[in-house]
């Protein structure tokens, strides 16, 4: 494990936030991978989860956009009280999803995490064209980075919302209904991530509509 400490922590929605830690010497990671952290502090260094970077793999920090779940006293309840100068217990870059070829990127909530350096990274390469974005969330103030998304995406970035009416917001799930409204391709890449059961429900769509299995990408 390494050793790093954070060196600046910004609020993203009213309980997600960015940390932006120090990059270890020679630290390398694919855009999508993840790593384990913990806190360096004595009563929750075993304490290991799986965080992935949002980070570029260029910069010369590392950074991570969690959500913290304040109903429980966790390692990410406990990341909320951190300060810049805390430090983190890093481990290798290891993760399944990565970018394969121009696609549709379905992320239910904290799910998002994954695509946050994938689509950082198309965008710094100039490849960000023919790629488009889903994002089920609860309601409009869990939308992660949603001005990045719509100023980087435009018209190729749906927000859909499944307990709030919002204008600028798809309202409902991703079902075979909106999917089928929404994907004129069902040949391209597919890349889901989010909570289990939606991933395997969209999945199962996905491959109903005429995508490929081995065109499926989740997490």
């Amino acid at each position: 494990m390494n050793t790093v400490k954070i060196l600046e922590i910004k609020k993203l929605t009213h309980d997600v936030k960015q940390y932006k830690v120090e990059k270890p010497s020679g630290f390398e990671f694919t855009p999508g991978q993840a790593t384990e952290v913990a806190i360096n502090k004595s009563e929750w260094k075993e304490e290991k989860r799986p965080f992935t970077f949002t980070s570029l793999p260029e910069d010369e920090h590392l950074e991570f956009v969690i959500k913290s779940y304040h109903d429980q006293d966790g390692v990410t309840n406990q990341l909320d009280h951190l300060k810049p100068g805390d430090e983190l217990l890093i481990d290798d870059s290891w993760g399944a999803i990565h970018y394969k070829g121009t696609g549709v990127f379905i992320a239910g909530g904290a799910g998002i995490t994954p695509f946050i350096a994938i689509i950082k990274s198309l965008k710094s390469k100039g490849k960000l064209d023919g790629n488009s974005l889903i994002f089920a969330n609860k309601t409009q103030k869990d939308v992660i980075l949603e001005s990045y998304f719509r100023d980087n995406l435009a018209e190729n970035f749906v927000s859909i919302l499944d307990e709030e009416e919002a204008s600028g917001h798809e309202s409902g799930r991703v079902d075979e209904e909106f999917l089928k409204k929404h994907v004129s391709d069902f040949s391209q890449h597919f890349y889901v991530c989010g909570p289990d059961p939606m991933v395997k429900a969209i999945s199962k769509t996905l491959e109903k509509l005429g995508a490929k299995p081995d065109a499926i990408t989740f997490e």
